[in-house]
């Protein structure tokens, strides 16, 4: 009884947490509008912030649509290697780490399946690419869990997701060759090294609150 009521008080402070971040971040961005349009009216450059809106906006539209065909593409390919069984073959290669990661869930089920199409794409660096690749798997961890609360699996495994390693980062280097960078992939080195630290960091910390909550 006591661990329900400690979950439930875990549950009721992420949700009041999450919920005070989205008005701060309303608030943040509320602030610097106002702010931008009160230096702009106080240094009579009401011209320039307006030229300025609409370039990027325009910019914006630009860099989604040569984004589409990339994301499309991977996504193809994502589809692709599902239905010609790579997606076993990646299970299979990953079960030793999935199994200590995720021990509540089948070796070689849907759930672990679709979870290591999801890193793969992170590890390419197609963050959007594995978004839907992400849902798909939380959907299948949800078929275990018949509570409201996200379980031990389903928070490890959007922790992995987020703090993702990424050996290839098509993405951003994708981004920095629109805006004509001389070598879009020299950040490489340091995109390993943080991004490993990120995950090693962002797992602990998962297990670290895994045992308290269990505790």
């Amino acid at each position: 009884m006591n661990n329900i009521k400690f979950k439930s008080r875990i549950v009721i402070i992420q949700s009041n947490f999450i919920k005070g971040m989205n008005k701060l971040l309303n608030y943040i961005w509320a602030g610097m509008i106002l702010f931008s349009v009160i230096c702009a009216a106080a240094t009579g450059r009401m011209e320039q912030l307006s030229t300025s809106v609409l370039s990027g906006a325009s910019d914006a539209v630009t860099l989604v649509l040569s984004m589409t065909g990339m994301m499309c593409a991977w996504t193809g390919l994502m589809k692709i290697a599902d239905e010609g069984g790579l997606t076993l073959l990646l299970s299979k290669a990953l079960n030793p780490l999935m199994r200590r990661l995720f021990p509540d869930c089948k070796a070689g089920g849907p759930a672990v399946k679709a979870m290591c199409m999801n890193i793969t794409a992170n590890l390419l660096g197609l963050g959007n690419a594995a978004t839907p690749l992400g849902i798909a798997a939380m959907q299948e961890l949800k078929k275990n869990n018949p509570t409201q609360t996200a379980d031990n699996s389903m928070v490890t495994f959007v922790v992995l997701n987020t703090a993702s390693i990424q050996v290839i980062p098509t993405f951003l280097g994708t981004m920095r060759a629109q805006y004509n960078s001389a070598a879009p992939f020299d950040i490489l080195p340091a995109v390993w090294v943080t991004s490993l630290c990120s995950v090693i960091v962002g797992l602990a910390a998962a297990k670290v609150m895994e045992g308290f909550s269990s505790g």
